[in-house]
């Protein structure tokens, strides 16, 4: 049909015309602010889907609480998102504002996230318990890694003071000595600690094993994770923690043709550590099996049943 006719055809019939500007409209990609490792990955991620002709725009944010409440909101957003943010969200806890989501589906894994800590090595500091009383940052307010943070200073036994902020504004104020600490999660390396480590002489550390099966009982969605030495600058052994998957997810609402278009398109990159961002090591269909507690988009489910990949999560 030409372009004359289906203007005239969306004067004519009423409707046409908006659902137009809205299979137009570019979607919704929520990320995180500078310095988090959401932001890269999201803005390769937009790229990447360009290439298959998926319009997205890249929108700042606080992080997976704030992503997964846009998604909650609108079918034509996706975001970027912590499975422990999304445990939270789903039961409506107080950290993701006492509302409970239930629009939210898994569309495809992003990486495994590992949380750990950063001091100058001149501090002394190494290890959580050594931080009772110090100035820790731990990124934005109310975020994962806040919340991680706390769960391991309860199981360490000691209370810090929690300093919330931008990771790249934190690595600054660690750097001018304004904290004591750093703690962050993110793909391994974590942008912000190798930030601290090349402009600085720093100690990289985690949890005890004793520590680590604490947490592990109170946060049962997470696994252990061992960070092998040299990953940092100066990091002359491994660190030890836990750690989970981030997904990016979209809204139950969306056309599961969309949903299937996404998933695919972000899961057949050759090599997504380059079509993407370094950081999407995991963005393979296989690691779907990582989330076990969000239902998938029935878009993205039927793409893994193609790839012979068996869900722990139903769709729904």
């Amino acid at each position: 049909m030409r372009r004359r006719d289906l203007m005239a055809l969306a004067a004519l019939v009423p409707g046409v015309a908006q659902a137009q500007a809205q299979a137009q409209a570019p979607i919704a990609l929520w990320t995180a602010g500078p310095g988090s490792a959401f932001l890269p990955y999201g803005e390769g991620l937009a790229r990447h889907l360009a290439r298959a002709d998926i319009a997205t725009v890249v929108r700042q944010s606080a992080g997976s609480l704030q992503n997964l409440g846009a998604v909650e909101d609108d079918a034509n957003a996706i975001g970027t998102a912590f499975l422990g943010s999304v445990w939270d969200a789903l039961d409506g806890a107080p950290n993701a504002g006492g509302r409970r989501h239930v629009a939210i589906r898994a569309l495809f894994p992003m990486y495994e996230t590992s949380f750990m800590a950063a001091a100058p090595a001149a501090s002394g500091l190494r290890n959580i318990r050594d931080l009772a009383g110090k100035r820790v940052g731990a990124g934005p307010e109310r975020g994962p890694a806040e919340g991680y943070f706390r769960v391991a200073a309860a199981v360490a036994g000691i209370e810090p003071v929690v300093v919330s902020g931008d990771p790249a504004a934190l690595v600054e104020a660690l750097l001018r000595g304004e904290i004591d600490a750093l703690w962050q999660g993110a793909a391994v390396p974590i942008p912000s600690l190798t930030m601290v480590a090349d402009r600085s002489a720093a100690v990289i550390f985690g949890l005890t094993p004793q520590e680590l099966a604490e947490a592990r009982r109170r946060l049962p969605y997470m696994a252990e994770s061992t960070v092998p030495a040299g990953t940092y600058r100066g990091q002359s052994g491994p660190v030890l923690t836990f750690s989970a998957w981030n997904f990016v997810v979209g809204n139950r609402s969306m056309p599961a043709d969309a949903a299937y278009a996404l998933t695919r398109a972000a899961l057949t990159a050759e090599d997504p550590r380059v079509s993407i961002h370094p950081s999407a090591i995991g963005t393979r269909a296989a690691n779907a099996r990582s989330n076990a507690i969000l239902p998938f988009h029935p878009g993205a489910a039927r793409y893994y049943a193609e790839q012979g990949v068996a869900l722990t999560a139903p769709a729904g």
